[in-house]
Order: C-alpha cells, then structure tokens, then sequence
C-alpha cells in the first residue's frame, strides 16, 4: 500500500485526471463495441408501404415492445431477423399491411341501418377502386396504382346506355411491357361489368401514355404487330439457344432469328364446278299423234252428211306421231369463301454462332480446336427441329463456327464437404465485414492511442524531465562513470520507482547516446591534431 500511495503521489494530481479521463473513454468505446455486436440483426419486415400502413404496423410493433428501425421515409420497417416470421403472420392476423387504400373491409364496421342507397353507391365504388389498386400492385414492375372508375347510371325512360370508363395511374420500377399493360387493362376490365378493355387509360408517374384505346387493331397490324412479331421471334430464339447451349456450353452460342410474317387479311370466294355430278332438277315429256284419209269420189251433200262415210269405202288414211322429250341437269357447284387473316408466317431465317472447343497442352497454355463438320449439322438439324422448317416456304438456317472474342470463363467448382455446408447468404458477410472492421478499430485505439498515453500517464516526471532533456545532455561530454542527473543513485529510491525495468531501460539508452557521442568528439580531435595524438597514445604506451 506504501508503494502505491507513492507511485499516486508520484503521478501528480494532472496526471490523475488524465489516466481518468482515458479510463472513461475506453469504457465507453468498448460499451459502444458490445452494444454493436451483441445488437440484433435487423430485417426488413415490410417494404414499399404506404404512411398509413407505416403508422399502423409502427403502432402494433410499440405495443408489443418490439424494436424496430424505418427507412425511406417510413416506407421500409426493420425488426430483429428471428422474430419476421412470426411478426408478418402476427400482424397479417389483424389485415396488416392494408395495401394503402381500402377494399371490401370498407363495409364491415359501417352501419347498414343509418346509410342512403347514395353513400352506398359510393363506398361500393371506392371499395372496388381499393380492391383493383390492391391487385394491380401485386404485378411485377408496379410499385403504387389508383384506379379512379367511372360507372354511369342507366336514366329512367332512357334507351341509351352509358358505357364505364376507367383510368390507372401507375409507378412503376423501370418499364413495363406492353403485355403487362394489356394484362391490367384485360384485368379491369373483367372486374368491372359492362367495361371493355378498350375504355381502360393507363398512365404512368411521368405523364406518359401507356393505353388509350386509339390503337385497337382487330387484324394484328400496326403496334400490336410489331409486338406480335418480337414475341414470336423471341420465343423461338430461346427455345433455340437453349438447346444449343446444353450441348456448346453456355454462352457459347449466339442466334439470332428473324421471322417474315404477312399482315394482310385476304378473303377469297371460289366456285368449283363438277361436269361428272350431275343431278335431274326437272322433266318434261310430250306427245302428239294425227291421222289423216282419203275418201274416193265426187265431194257432195250426201257425203259430208253425218254417217255418209260408214256408207262409202274406206279408203287409205296418213297416220303421224312425233314425241319430245326434254330433261333439265343441274351440275355439282361448289361456292367456297375464304377469310385469311393477318400474322401468317411466311419465311423463318435463323442464324447461329457456335464457338469452338478449348482445352490445355503440355505446357499448360489454352488451346483452340475448330468444330467437326458432323457436328455442325447435327446442331444444324436440332435448329431445324426446334423452329419448325418448312423448305416449301423458303426457311433458312445457317450454323458457323467462328472462334470468339471473349475467352471463356473459368468455372468454379462447388465446395464439398464441410466448406459446401456453409453457405453464408449476404446478410451474413456484411456482418462478418461489420464486425472484421470493428476489430481493425479497436487493435488501432489500443495501440496507437491507449497504449501511449498510459505509457505518458505512468512515466514518473524526474524520468520525462531526463528524456526530454535528452539532447541537451548528449551534447556535451559527460565524464567517465559520471550518473546523468536525475537517475535514482541510492537503494531507497529505485525501490519506490514504480517501475525499475523501464528506468533502467531509459538510462541505458541515454548512457548509451552520451558514449556515441563522446567517441564522436574524440575522432574529431584525432582528425584535427594527429601529431597530438600519437604523441598521447605513445606516452600511455610507455606507462603501461
């Protein structure tokens, strides 16, 4: 305790407040370092939420004591990862997250006793809004709509009949594709009666047009054409390059295809007639028959009375039949209509780039090897077999090998063993480089801040007033066996310094630099006065 009292006494009352000071700085450092290491790791529990969901969620998480971190403006709420599972089915328990906009839930807390047929009408509409809004959001690329719906009431005595509209204003991630956009424009359509896809306007959040209706093509020309033709070519361009690839390699291949459709809407009519079917469609037969005689004798009254001839002779009598005969045929006629309608593929051109075979010589150095001939033509044929050829319609397929620009990229064997099962995700690298940086800091503060100012702080100030007085006594020669002053020469005194090692350290080097410096002095007098110093050296010669 005496030895301690006096090592305090030593240090002095500046000193003390130093080693403090330190000693308060690095409690709280290093219970800033365990409070951020032994803090959760935090996980978005909900993203893209709107203010109202944001308060709703924020209020629940307070009332169950749960911490909690926002970001963008409340949009995204983070929470302790081992406790989303359990928070999300918690909290989509009390219909959390709503969606931003109300649905159908509109009408479970409304009093159906106290509401007019007009306030009905419209929590109807704004439910239905809510509801498409919901629905249009769970689309890829589609960060917020509204849908504003306009359904128009059938006038009493009216005949005419008002068609709805609808308009959707989108924000969106990027661009949407045109079939996204038919998509929601399809699918508003057919949740609301009556609308037709035609009546549905979509913009997005710069003001840009996305649908308006003006472009309604029956026949495949025009925007939804050329949209047509991409998808079709894209279509068989994927099927293509990944057959390809599974035998070259991927990224191995490039296809390009190019589709020649005919847009036209042709309608034929053909009458064929069949000379061998025929068909009686009417007959008509006809008969005449007529006799005519020749009486003998003088013509009187007596003969052209009335039975004058059954008196007379019979005499020779000219008989006459003629029979017609006509047939109406109806002949087999076929009218045939033909309506062909636009997108007919007329021609098919495919072109692919294969690249060619790698491997390693002797000495280790990559080597290109060109394709065989039989292999192209059986890649050749997988093309053919994958779009469809038709020769008759001009189709064409050309496969190359050329070597390619890019060398190969070095594949990476999966890990076995245990290095397979640690399979770290990149929450858990940026905690491993979180706390890697941590680490870094603190081995610096040690060393380069604590370490010297514990040192400074215990140095006794007899010991510090020595080193700083360092060069003031190495410029000048101490004698032989002489003590620098200030260095403990009696028992006593090196048995209260508080650390006798580190004084004896001191002193030596300080010893050491006044003997350097001493046999500095002393060549520089030899080199000044050489007679002098032989004159010297042989005298202490002689006395020895």
């Amino acid at each position: 305790m005496q030895g301690l009292v006096t090592f305090v006494k030593t240090l002095g009352p500046a000193r003390l407040a130093a080693m403090g000071a330190v000693t308060a700085a690095m409690i709280g450092f290093f219970a800033f370092l365990i409070l951020r290491v032994t803090a959760p790791v935090m996980t978005p529990l909900f993203t893209d939420l709107s203010l109202e969901d944001s308060a709703a969620i924020i209020k629940d998480l307070e009332r169950q004591s749960i911490p909690y971190e926002l970001k963008n403006d409340g949009a995204v709420i983070l929470v302790p990862r081992e406790r989303v599972g359990r928070l999300r089915m918690k909290l989509a328990e009390g219909g959390l997250p709503k969606g931003g906009g109300m649905g159908y839930e509109l009408f479970d807390k409304s009093d159906a006793l106290g509401t007019t047929s007009f306030v009905q009408n419209i929590n109807h509409l704004r439910a239905l809004e809510g509801e498409l809004s919901r629905t249009i959001r769970s689309i890829d690329r589609v960060q917020a709509a509204r849908v504003h719906l306009v359904l128009p009431e059938r006038p009493l005595f009216s005949r005419d009949k008002l068609e709805p509209s609808a308009s959707i204003a989108l924000k969106v991630r990027g661009q949407l594709e045109a079939q996204q956009v038919r998509a929601i424009r399809h699918l508003v359509a057919s949740a609301v009666n009556g609308l037709k896809p035609e009546r549905v306007s979509i913009v997005d959040e710069s003001g840009r047009l996305l649908a308006d209706g003006a472009n309604a093509d029956p026949y495949g020309t025009g925007a939804a054409g050329d949209e047509r033709k991409l998808a079709y070519e894209r279509n068989l361009r994927d099927q293509v390059e990944s057959i390809i690839s599974s035998v070259v390699g991927p990224g191995r291949a490039r296809v390009q295809l190019t589709a020649d459709f005919d847009f036209n809407r042709v309608t034929q009519t053909q009458d064929r007639f069949d000379p061998e079917g025929r068909v009686l469609r009417s007959s008509q037969t006809r008969e005449e028959m007529s006799t005519t005689a020749d009486p003998q004798g003088q013509v009187s009254v007596a003969t052209e009375l009335p039975g004058a001839q059954a008196q007379q002779g019979q005499g020779p009598r000219d008989q006459s039949k003629k029979t017609e005969e006509i047939n109406n045929y109806e002949i087999t006629r076929i009218t045939e209509t033909k309506v062909i309608e636009g997108g007919r593929v007329n021609r098919i051109s495919v072109a692919v780039l294969v690249d060619g075979l790698y491997g390693r010589n002797e000495k280790g150095e990559l080597t290109y090897q060109e394709r065989t001939k039989e292999e192209l033509d059986r890649i050749a044929a997988l093309v053919r077999s994958a779009i469809g050829f038709d020769q008759r319609r001009g189709d064409q397929v050309e496969v190359i090998n050329l070597r390619f620009a890019e060398t190969p990229g070095i594949t990476v064997s999966e890990p076995a063993g245990l290095m397979g099962m640690l399979q770290f995700t990149k929450d858990d690298l940026m905690r491993g480089i979180e706390l890697a940086v941590m680490l870094v800091l603190t081995l610096v503060v040690l060393l380069f801040v604590v370490r010297p100012l514990v040192r400074r702080i215990i140095t006794p100030e007899h010991l510090a007033a020595l080193t700083g007085a360092t060069p003031a006594v190495a410029g000048a020669a101490l004698p032989a066996g002489a003590i620098p002053p200030g260095i403990p020469t009696s028992e006593e005194e090196a048995t209260a310094a508080p650390s006798q090692t580190a004084r004896m350290i001191e002193f030596a080097q300080v010893q050491g630099t006044v003997h350097a410096q001493s046999i500095q002095k002393v060549g520089e007098l030899v080199e000044r006065n050489p007679q002098e110093t032989v004159s010297i050296l042989r005298q202490w010669l002689n006395e020895t």
